[in-house]
């Protein structure tokens, strides 16, 4: 974890938030962004701080590498959201192009962890890697999810390259690791056995004693779930080490929205209110 006094001031793209208990309530005690990036923290003290990303220019071009780093103290409560869904823009050089976020929650605490997909367009290259440190007793509920790009233009799955790697470590154990690879290079995105009809994939992890309910629930729902022929999104759900792992396929970016919404509504009381009530 990198405190924000020890982010140099020309070191571009990083951003860092640290959250701490001040006289009972969470409260955001260092905030801190370079361009490209953005870190806007609309309620900065109250039962749960609320934090949203962006980037100047509203996306990544070619050559920006970003690095969030987030520290959460111990009994604090946090929700990390971002401003828009992440436009990747065109790269035809291929240039490194990416993002890092580090996590490290202290034993207690909860983080809320929703950004909104991240939509490549035609051409361009991204690589992804987070990693969420969790002390015994800390809840975490992340999403990752991705869009074939502009779709109402005709563009599905043209990006160059796609990499995303999630790591979740439970009192210094890795506990879960989910990594995907898309690439024209290993054969065509859209055949059927690979992204096929489908246009968003996402996953929803809820791990630790915060969200062990919330867990509970997705899994009795979508073990009770019929399975629909020919539907318009798909999902499944597996149990993991003191939780539960939702994934889902869609056709499109509202449908899994709507889907990852709804397990997600479930939190608001530990946040204090529904950040997802005026977004999705």
């Amino acid at each position: 974890m990198v405190a924000p006094a020890e982010i140099r001031i020309g070191e571009k793209g990083r951003a860092a938030l640290e959250v701490k208990l001040v006289f009972g309530v969470s409260t955001v005690t260092s905030a801190f962004a370079t361009s490209p990036m953005k870190l806007l923290t609309p309620r900065a003290r109250a039962q749960s701080v609320w934090a949203y990303t962006g980037s100047f220019g509203g996306g990544l071009l070619a050559g920006d590498e970003t690095q969030l780093d987030l520290k959460l103290d111990a009994n604090t409560r946090c929700f990390l959201g971002t401003q828009a869904s992440t436009k990747v823009y065109r790269n035809p050089s291929r240039r490194p192009c990416g993002h890092r976020t580090q996590a490290t929650l202290e034993a207690g605490s909860l983080l809320v962890f929703a950004p909104d997909p991240v939509q490549v367009f035609a051409d361009s290259s991204y690589s992804q890697r987070q990693e969420f440190h969790l002390a015994s007793g800390a809840g975490l509920a992340f999403v990752d999810w991705f869009s074939a790009g502009r779709v109402a233009r005709g563009e599905r799955w043209e990006f160059e390259h796609l990499q995303s790697r999630n790591d979740v470590f439970i009192a210094g154990e890795r506990a879960f690791v989910d990594s995907i690879l898309l690439s024209p290079d290993d054969g065509l995105l859209t055949s059927q056995h690979r992204a096929g009809r489908f246009n968003c994939f996402a996953v929803l992890l809820l791990v630790g004693p915060p969200v062990q309910d919330a867990a509970k629930r997705l899994l009795q729902e979508i073990s009770a779930r019929p399975v629909e022929r020919g539907g318009q999104f798909i999902c499944s759900a597996s149990p993991v080490r003191d939780g539960a792992l939702l994934r889902v396929a869609g056709e499109n970016v509202e449908q899994v929205g709507r889907e990852l919404q709804r397990h997600l509504n479930c939190l608001s009381a530990l946040l204090g209110d529904n950040p997802w009530a005026r977004k999705w």
